[in-house]
């Protein structure tokens, strides 16, 4: 395998330890026992297990946003879009809730634990980056101009989806995610101007 072929290897092991055992159950030797690797690998790959913890999330995040990302442009309405976008990305954390517990588990424990603090807030920049690269694709699919700076729209967002999974991870209200999901679509818009108009043949 090549070093980075290695790296994801590495990565999807951690993640499954992780999903199983908890983020303090993950050692360096969980870890590579669950990939069937040498511990030497590890250090190969890794610089530092903040440095695979990084990858974990940005694996985790990067999930969800391709699947956000891949329904943009197949729908003619901005709302319909970013609906769809939302409910697609909500497939994922279905389907995957162990991993997302684990997210929130990340940040805990990279607050309370010396020196890993910048990972937390890394973690937080990452959200708020894979959201401005998602709403640069709505607007560039529908055309619609935002009323506030992206950044400020991406932190918005970021903070609802993640009050929004971390309640469903309690209650399992599936419903009720959906209807808040609908309902920061409507908040979201709020903040766009209305779509280009392109003239008709």
């Amino acid at each position: 395998m090549s070093a980075d072929e290695r790296r994801t290897q590495l990565v999807e092991a951690a993640i499954q330890v992780m999903c199983r055992d908890g983020v303090a159950g993950a050692t360096t030797r969980a870890i590579v026992a669950e990939a069937g690797v040498p511990l030497g690998v590890f250090h190969y790959c890794f610089r530092s297990k903040e440095e695979l913890l990084q990858e974990v999330l940005e694996t985790i995040v990067g999930r969800g946003l391709h699947a956000a990302l891949s329904t943009v442009g197949r729908r003619r309405t901005p709302r319909a879009a970013m609906r769809a976008s939302l409910r697609a990305l909500w497939e994922v954390v279905e389907k995957n809730p162990e991993e997302h517990l684990v997210t929130y588990e990340l940040t805990q424990y990279a607050l309370r634990q010396q020196g890993l603090a910048a990972l937390a807030r890394r973690q937080y920049d990452h959200y708020v980056t894979s959201n401005v690269r998602y709403f640069e694709a709505l607007a560039d699919a529908t055309g619609v101009r935002w009323k506030k700076p992206l950044p400020f729209v991406a932190r918005l967002v970021a903070t609802q989806l993640d009050g929004i999974t971390l309640r469903w991870l309690v209650d399992r209200d599936t419903e009720q995610a959906l209807a808040m999901l609908d309902a920061c679509v409507d908040q979201v818009l709020s903040l766009t101007r209305p779509a280009r108009v392109t003239g008709r043949s």
